[in-house]
């Protein structure tokens, strides 16, 4: 299939649910004007039964594509068995899941919650009570160094660390206890650390910056810095890990081990929301019955699905995939570049594209890659997003960069 087979048209039916939806729904998002309504690998399709190649995949929720017949099948099975006990009772499906997670991740021990912020949360607890009852921080005075730029999630606490203006303004009074420095620069966080800091809070590779990859050795200083401070290395691998960029975690790529891994979207399958922690048992034992809990954490459905997804990932079928298409990807990508790209940051099948301003937004862009049928998200002005689900097939990815090719040669052909 090429971009011209394609022959986007929404119709009726779609205006209609846009028009329901922003009458009755809080305007927290400005979505594409497009209402999926099915999906089947990395495909969806709208309400008008227009094709789409789904090149966010929910933020790399969606590693595996939509509807994977084995994620389909598990959570089928465990709806008509049972779905919720509450941490009040043992279940059967939460054991078996945190022991095959602790093995995937090389840890002790699992916390299980349900959202990616959720578990963002849960590290800043746990690292801030190590501080406290292992380290011997002093009272109240624990500090958490985080990077500029950074995007773990939405809460109160976690927006009191952000740098982007929009997550914050008019949440305050903010959460105290965190230090900002610049994200790549070892030295920087060398001179932030004092005697209270507890840990360094980072994503392996920025994603929603615009997928920002540090420089080659960043990841190995952050953790020989943590290890002559005797403070935490946590990485947030909410999008960055099970299998995205080519290996199964981010931090892989410079063999570097964190302390404590955050974990979530493609944790679920793209079926249900699951996330973790992974930590060794002198970091997670901090955590004693009553300090830390979630009515709906590990139940018996997403521990089902997340042991699935565990299962999916042991056979490194993903992880090689993700690899073989990125390097299609991003030698594609790169074709584009001056011909109205500036840049490409491309890590396995997971992309960042800067596209000159002078031409076109990074929302032009992808308003005109939904009328060639591809979904992206653009983020920070020019800059988009793409990641495509990793049952992508190297003539899907063709779509796509034949798509955005086109669009740049459509604004570049306009009068100015």
């Amino acid at each position: 299939m090429t971009v011209h087979d394609l022959d986007i048209a929404p119709g009726a039916v779609n205006a209609e649910h846009i028009e329901t939806t922003e009458r009755w729904a809080a305007h927290n998002y400005h979505p594409l004007p497009v209402v999926v309504s099915s999906g089947e690998g990395a495909w969806v399709t709208d309400v008008d039964g227009n094709r789409y190649l789904d090149c966010l995949a929910g933020y790399s929720a969606l590693n595996f594509g939509h509807g994977h017949p084995r994620l389909r099948a598990v959570a089928h099975e465990q709806i008509d068995r049972l779905t919720l006990t509450s941490r009040a009772f043992y279940n059967d499906q939460l054991g078996p899941f945190a022991r095959d997670l602790a093995e995937l991740t090389g840890k002790e021990a699992i916390l299980p919650m349900n959202s990616g912020a959720e578990a963002v949360e849960t590290a800043i607890k746990v690292s801030r009570r190590w501080g406290y009852e292992v380290k011997g921080v002093h009272e109240n005075a624990a500090n958490i160094i985080v990077m500029e730029g950074n995007f773990h999630g939405r809460t109160t606490t976690i927006v009191s660390f952000s740098t982007d203006e929009d997550a914050r303004k008019d949440y305050a009074p903010f959460t105290p206890g965190f230090k900002v420095v610049t994200y790549g620069d070892a030295q920087a966080l060398r001179d932030a650390i004092d005697e209270n800091t507890v840990a360094v809070l980072l994503e392996p590779i920025q994603g929603e910056g615009g997928v920002v990859i540090p420089p080659e050795g960043y990841l190995r200083d952050v953790r020989a810095i943590c290890d002559d401070a005797g403070i935490l290395m946590v990485a947030d691998e909410i999008q960055s890990g099970l299998a995205r960029t080519g290996k199964t975690f981010a931090c892989d790529h410079e063999d570097v081990v964190p302390d404590m891994y955050i974990l979530g979207k493609a944790l679920g399958g793209g079926l249900y929301p699951v996330s973790a922690i992974a930590a060794n048992r002198v970091v997670m034992d901090v955590i004693t019955p009553g300090s830390h809990g979630s009515t709906f954490g590990g139940n018996p459905l997403a521990a089902a699905i997340g042991r699935e997804v565990v299962s999916l990932l042991r056979t490194g079928e993903f992880q090689e995939r993700a690899a073989r298409l990125g390097e299609v990807m991003a030698k594609r990508l790169q074709e584009l570049v001056g011909k109205g790209v500036l840049e490409v940051r491309v890590r396995g099948l997971w992309a960042g594209i800067d596209v000159d301003p002078t031409l076109m937004t990074g929302r032009q862009l992808c308003e005109a890659l939904m009328a060639r049928g591809v979904l992206a998200k653009d983020t920070h002005g020019s800059t988009i997003r793409v990641a495509p689900p990793l049952v992508a097939t190297e003539e899907d990815i063709s779509v796509m960069v034949d798509a955005i090719r086109e669009s740049l040669d459509e604004a570049a052909a306009q009068p100015r």
